[in-house]
């Protein structure tokens, strides 16, 4: 399986931003990390081997990217209103610096979005904020609203909400969606949610199904026995999903 590091001076991030790309053809896999966890992370989770032969065959790409959460969602000693202006220089970082990248590398190729946990809720963003771009969005025990506290899980703004936090929340902003082209993007997506029934964020993923539903948008609902918050379950997950 080809395996090839990269790592730029991002301009929008002002920072070095690195990921791993696994396979040489196929349709590009843009893969979040979970909360807190790195580009290499789903490699030494063995959750890259579990599709190993469909890299191999050519198949698909996957690009782990790399994350700023630390700087964004989880970065406390800042103002949320800041938090949500580095999550949205992060998309900017996928959209004007990784996607191109990704198409030089590999183009004419299409391209769809997953991640599991917090990469998750990276992945519908993007994906439902940007569908143009995308054939494809996976989600795997997922968050879709980091406004509303879930068990352990803390609201990420501690309470402020403003435009940009408004139009970053799936679950909020998609309930007020009418606008018929972006409709009409949204529903050419092939949309994926993976849940356990013991996941903290299973209400999410009810709420975002149910809401996708109320549009005419198609979308599939898979709920795992237990918790399924774990990378022996995300092995599975993109063995039947990816």
């Amino acid at each position: 399986m080809q395996r090839a590091y990269f790592k730029w001076f991002s301009p929008v991030l002002k920072k070095d931003m690195e990921l791993l790309v696994f396979g040489h053809a196929g349709t590009r896999v843009l893969f979040f990390p979970t909360r807190a966890a790195r580009f290499y992370d789903y490699e030494n989770w063995k959750v890259i081997d579990a599709i190993k032969d469909r890299i191999e065959a050519g198949e698909m790409q996957i690009i782990c990217v790399d994350s700023v959460d630390h700087q964004s969602f989880y970065n406390r000693s800042i103002f949320p209103a800041e938090r949500i202006r580095r999550h949205m220089q992060y998309e900017q970082y996928i959209t004007q610096e990784v996607l191109p990248f990704s198409e030089e590398n590999n183009p004419g190729s299409s391209l769809f979005v997953a991640g599991c946990s917090l990469g998750a809720y990276h992945a519908v963003n993007i994906a439902f904020r940007h569908p143009h771009l995308f054939t494809k969005v996976v989600g795997m025990s997922g968050r879709y609203d980091l406004t509303v506290a879930r068990g352990v899980f803390l609201d990420l703004f501690d309470g402020y909400s403003d435009e940009d936090v408004y139009f970053n929340m799936p679950n909020q902003y998609l309930s007020n969606l009418k606008d018929p082209d972006i409709l009409n993007q949204l529903k050419q997506l092939e949309i994926i949610i993976a849940i356990g029934i013991e996941d903290a964020f299973l209400e999410d993923s009810k709420s975002l199904s149910s809401i996708l539903w109320s549009k005419q948008i198609w979308n599939a609902l898979y709920i795992w026995d237990g918790e399924a918050h774990k990378a022996k379950f995300w092995r599975k997950m993109v063995q039947i999903y990816f």
